[in-house]
């Protein structure tokens, strides 16, 4: 798999076959791709974590165009009232799968609320598995210990917000890492807005030091990932 860092906390996930967009903030001031651009990629789903439009962003603009939608009931219903006629609600706990692959859902810690004021429902975590490549997207939120059953997944990679204010920042990431064992971490959702000051180079620091390998990519940089290490 190759994951494609977007800026903020967007990730275009590629296999050979298959791509799946991830929170495609495309409008926010770190994104290197135009939504214009991105319309124009061959997408097999896209999926959100919660409703706030920092992480909803452009979705209905792939929704209306027969792009499904995986998130929560919530925002699954609101999708489909505006368009997206594919979408599909799922909720915490539960699996959607379909040819390219799966995404579990979450919890997140968080609050989760449409542009527009609407009840987005819970925020969420996602899981993702793909070409044999298990995933975490955090999502916003704090640390929890509960994060040690997502670990038992044995992830290959963990991405996690680190710019505090809205969400945990790198030090209280870091401790995740000792819950979720991920075999590589990327920071995430940092540095967008003046209140996102957490450092990724802390978190890459403190997370080195527990033995994990901690990837600080600029948006537009790709990892490749595969099951069992990179």
């Amino acid at each position: 798999m190759q994951l494609n860092y977007l800026g903020h906390s967007t990730f275009l996930l590629e296999t050979a076959q298959h791509r799946v967009l991830i929170d495609p903030f495309l409008e926010g001031p770190t994104s290197p791709v135009t939504p214009a651009e991105a319309l124009s990629w061959p997408l097999d789903a896209v999926l959100i974590s919660h409703a706030h439009g920092d992480h909803w962003g452009n979705a209905l603009d792939f929704g209306r165009r027969g792009v499904p939608i995986i998130a929560t009931a919530e925002i699954g219903d609101y999708a489909q009232a505006h368009g997206a006629e594919q979408a599909i609600g799922a909720n915490i706990g539960g699996t959607v799968r379909d040819e390219w692959g799966s995404v579990t859902f979450t919890p997140a810690f968080h609050s989760s609320s449409f542009p527009d004021g609407t009840y987005g429902g819970m925020p969420c975590g996602l899981i993702v598995e793909m070409d044999g490549v298990t995933l975490y997207h955090a999502g916003d939120t704090c640390a929890f210990s509960d994060m040690a059953l997502i670990g038992e997944r044995g992830l290959d990679a963990a991405l996690l917000p680190v710019g505090d204010h809205f969400t945990m920042g790198p030090a209280e990431a870091a401790r995740c890492l000792d819950w979720l064992k991920p075999r590589v971490a990327v920071p995430m959702h940092y540095g967008t807005f003046p209140p996102l000051v957490g450092d990724p180079q802390e978190f890459a620091r403190l997370g080195r030091d527990k033995g994990v390998d901690v990837q600080v990519l600029n948006p537009g940089a790709a990892l490749t990932l595969t099951a069992g290490g990179r």
